[in-house]
């Protein structure tokens, strides 16, 4: 019989010991349509919470259940919403009034727009400190650090 690595062990029971490790499911996604409602439950059994009207919304995905999800939003409202009205299509919030979008990642570079706070994108790509993006009929670059979602 072969000697188990102290090491070895000592991992395993640190990482089965720590539920952060195991059940750290946190990750974005966004509203699939122009109408999806929030639920109290995990269940079409449960009252509507609220409904949201802007497709690509970006939400947080924090829990699940068959086929619904547990998000919270922007604004910290939480409850459920079936995985059928989600996407994996990456979009943010800015969250800083006023920032400017930047022809080239860099604020060196031709500014293009001024974004007001609260203002969803849709993400192309995204490095270190920047973030391409498109807003309306504007293609540019935002410092990441202004952005509320899918930012990874």
């Amino acid at each position: 019989m072969k000697k188990i690595n102290k090491y070895y062990l000592f991992f395993l029971l640190i990482f089965f010991a720590n539920p952060s490790f195991a059940t750290e499911i946190e990750f974005f996604m966004s509203l699939k349509k122009n109408e999806v409602n929030l639920r109290q439950g995990p269940s079409l059994k449960y009252p509507i919470k609220l409904i949201y009207k802007k497709k690509y919304l970006p939400v947080v995905i924090l829990d699940k259940s068959g086929a619904f999800r547990k998000i919270k939003d922007f604004e910290n409202n939480t409850g459920w919403i079936h995985i059928a009205l989600l996407t994996k299509k990456k979009s943010a919030i800015n969250t800083k009034n006023n920032s400017i979008l930047f022809k080239k990642p860099t604020i060196y570079s031709k500014p293009i727009a001024r974004l007001e706070a609260g203002r969803l994108v849709l993400i192309k790509k995204c490095n270190l400190k920047w973030c391409k993006i498109t807003s309306g009929n504007f293609d540019g670059w935002i410092n990441r650090s202004f952005l509320w979602g899918s930012v990874k």
